[in-house]
C-alpha cells in the first residue's frame, strides 16, 4: 500500500569532494548531511542497512571515459545497498519491504520503485543480496560459464580467490567440474582461508613473489581457464602456464586501478595466440539474463551449505571511504560491506 510522511528525515551521503591521484585519500571525499526529499509519484523512500564498496568505483572517481559514467565532483557516489522501505508512492514496492538498488552512499535513497528489486529475506539474508546473491556472484557465474566457460576436468585459476568473486568463482569452478582448483590471495591468512573455507585445492601466496614458478608448481601440467580479477603479473602468469584451447575471463584489473602511469602489458602474449588461448573481457551488466538462473542456484546452495561465504564489515556511513580504501589494499575477506 501507498504510504506518505509529514516529515522527511535528516540523511548523511558521502559527495565526491575531488578526484584522487594514485590511492584515494579522506580528502577526495566529503561527509554531507541532506533533508530527504518527498517522493514523487511512483517513487519510494529507502532507510539503507548495508551498503557495499567495489574495485569498479575507482575507475568512477577519474574523469575519463568508460563502460560506466564518473562520478560527479560534488555530489553523492553510487553503488549497490540494500534497504527498508520506509515511505512508498508506488503500489508494487509496499512499506516494510526489504529492497536491493543502486544509490548506496547514503543513509537514505529516493529513487523509482522499478529500479528497485524486492529482496526475499527468507533464504538469505539481506546482504546476500549485495555478495552471492547480487551482482557479485552473478560475475562469477557468468565468467565461468559464458566468457571462460569451465569443462568436466578443466584446471581453474582464480586471482583475487579471497575476494567477493573470487571465493564464489573457485567454489563454482568446483560444481561446473574442474578437476582441480588454484586461487591467489595476499598473505598466509587469506591463503589458508582458501584452502579450509572455500574449499581451493592449491592456494598461492602473491606477496611471496615467484608467481610463474608458484603457479607452476600448483599446476605441473597447466591450467585450462584463468578468471583474471588483477592482470599485470597474474595475467601475464596465467598466460604462461595455459594449455592449448585454454580460455581467460578478464573481469577486472585491480593491480592497476591506482596507477598513475601506465601497466605494463604481459610480455608473453604471443603464447596466447600459439596455444590458441581466448581472452575474453566480460561486463556483468551484459549478463543480467543468467541472474534468474543464477538466483535459482546460488540460493540452494546457500541454503545446504554447499557454497560458503563471508564478508568484512565496518559500521557507519562516516568509514565506507576506509573501508573502500581497505578493500582496494586487500583487507576484505569475501565481499567488503558497510553496514548503516
Amino acid at each position: 500500500m501507498n504510504s506518505t510522511r509529514s516529515a522527511t528525515p535528516l540523511s548523511r551521503e558521502v559527495r565526491l569532494a575531488s578526484r584522487p591521484v594514485g590511492e584515494p585519500t579522506p580528502e577526495n571525499f566529503q561527509l554531507v548531511t541532506t533533508q530527504v526529499p518527498e517522493p514523487g509519484e511512483g517513487q519510494i523512500v529507502v532507510r539503507n542497512t548495508w551498503m557495499s564498496v567495489d574495485p569498479y568505483m575507482r575507475g568512477r572517481m577519474d574523469d575519463a571515459p568508460s563502460y560506466i559514467p564518473p562520478f560527479a565532483l560534488g555530489a553523492a557516489l553510487d553503488g549497490g545497498a540494500v534497504g527498508e522501505v520506509i515511505a512508498s508512492r508506488a503500489g508494487s514496492v509496499p512499506v516494510g519491504a526489504t529492497v536491493s538498488h543502486f544509490l548506496g552512499w547514503r543513509e537514505h535513497a529516493v529513487l523509482d520503485a522499478a529500479a528497485a528489486t524486492v529482496a526475499d529475506t527468507a533464504p538469505a539474508p539481506a546482504p546476500a543480496y549485495l555478495g552471492p546473491l547480487g551482482t557479485t556472484g552473478l560475475t562469477a557465474y557468468a565468467a565461468l560459464t559464458r566468457t571462460a566457460p569451465v569443462r568436466e576436468g578443466d584446471v581453474v585459476f582464480v586471482s583475487a580467490a579471497a575476494g567477493a568473486v573470487g571465493s564464489v568463482a573457485g567454489q563454482l569452478a568446483r560444481q561446473l567440474g574442474a578437476s582441480r582448483v588454484i586461487g591467489s590471495a595476499g598473505g598466509p591468512r587469506k591463503t589458508r582461508t582458501l584452502l579450509d573455507a572455500f574449499g581451493f585445492d592449491a592456494a598461492i601466496d602473491h606477496r611471496q613473489g615467484g608467481l610463474p614458478e608458484q603457479l607452476a608448481q600448483a599446476a605441473p601440467d597447466g591450467i585450462d581457464v584463468y578468471l583474471d580479477a588483477v592482470g599485470g603479473d597474474h595475467l601475464e602468469a596465467a598466460i604462461g602456464a595455459m594449455r592449448t584451447g585454454g580460455r581467460i575471463a578478464m573481469v577486472g584489473a585491480i593491480s592497476g586501478y591506482n596507477a598513475t602511469a601506465p601497466a605494463p602489458g604481459p610480455h608473453n602474449l604471443f603464447q596466447a595466440a600459439a596455444r590458441e588461448v581466448t581472452l575474453r573481457g566480460m561486463l556483468v551488466t551484459s549478463h543480467l539474463d543468467l541472474f534468474p538462473e543464477w538466483l535459482g542456484k546460488a540460493a540452494a546452495w546457500l541454503a545446504d551449505g554447499t557454497l560458503h561465504t563471508e564478508q568484512t564489515v565496518v559500521d557507519g556511513i562516516e568509514n565506507a571511504p576506509d573501508a573502500f580504501v581497505a578493500m582496494m589494499r586487500g583487507a576484505n575477506t569475501g565481499k567488503m560491506l558497510v553496514r548503516l
